[in-house]
């Protein structure tokens, strides 16, 4: 990998998304230049091109997905983190911006946090508050807890507080994930009834996963970015969720 494709990389891994104009005007050669890098940077799996556009690959991976639009992530993160009260007990679910989200928590807030993340907890490991991880059967690649044990587990632990990761969003169907058995632990957490907010950036609306999260009526809450489109942010409230916008400080 030569200096431009590792630049053409790292803006993708930032950015989440960039076009084949943008990467041809930062790097100042021609877009056919661009496209062979895309293609080459495509084949190694470092990257997925779409039509005029270059995005990371999915990954389970929670620190890989982390570095992209972690800024925004993180802003994300901050805002529910506002949303909890010293002394309260949360659960928080695998991703990303749930791992910055409890990584705030643990800076801020004298409070227990319940997960079923390895990667979460891992990451809390010296700070002073308590974490609680669920057990179960290990998924290596996104370091999370999965199965008939974990839904066990979750039923006899309690928290006022849910955030969750999701995959997609259509108005036909409401959240969807594209693991069945993590579907199935957050399934479990929607089952107690508590406040459950989707923490998520605005990339995942209008997509389409095979694994059914809710419905959605057990969902309270949607934190997600500007990005989201009016139409998206009406149907999201019509089906009786607050939604709130986090506007970023500095353009994604």
């Amino acid at each position: 990998m030569n200096s431009r494709q590792q630049t053409i990389l790292q803006m993708v891994i930032e950015k989440g998304r960039v076009s084949v104009a943008e990467l041809a005007k930062t790097t100042g050669v021609s877009e056919v230049t661009i496209r062979q890098d895309l293609n080459t940077l495509e084949k190694q799996s470092y990257l997925r091109r779409t039509h005029g556009f270059a995005v990371p690959l999915e990954s389970d991976d929670v620190e890989t997905r982390m570095m992209s639009n972690f800024t925004l992530k993180r802003e994300l993160a901050q805002f529910a983190a506002s949303l909890v009260n010293p002394g309260e007990t949360v659960f928080i679910e695998n991703g990303s911006s749930n791992a910055l989200l409890a990584r705030t928590l643990a800076e801020l807030k004298d409070i227990t946090i319940i997960t079923v993340s390895g990667y979460i907890a891992h990451l809390l490991k010296d700070t002073a508050c308590e974490v609680i991880l669920l057990g179960g059967i290990y998924q290596k690649k996104s370091e999370s807890m999965v199965g008939p044990l974990t839904r066990q587990y979750v039923q006899q632990v309690h928290f006022s507080k849910a955030f969750i990761g999701i995959d997609g969003w259509q108005p036909e169907t409401g959240f969807t994930g594209r693991d069945m058995m993590r579907a199935d632990v957050v399934n479990a957490v929607l089952e107690k009834g508590c406040e459950a907010i989707v923490l998520t950036d605005s990339s995942k609306f209008g997509a389409l996963h095979s694994y059914t999260l809710g419905p959605i009526n057990q969902f309270s809450r949607v934190i997600t970015d500007e990005k989201l489109h009016p139409l998206l942010q009406a149907q999201l409230e019509q089906a009786g969720l607050i939604v709130n916008i986090v506007k970023t400080a500095s353009p994604q």
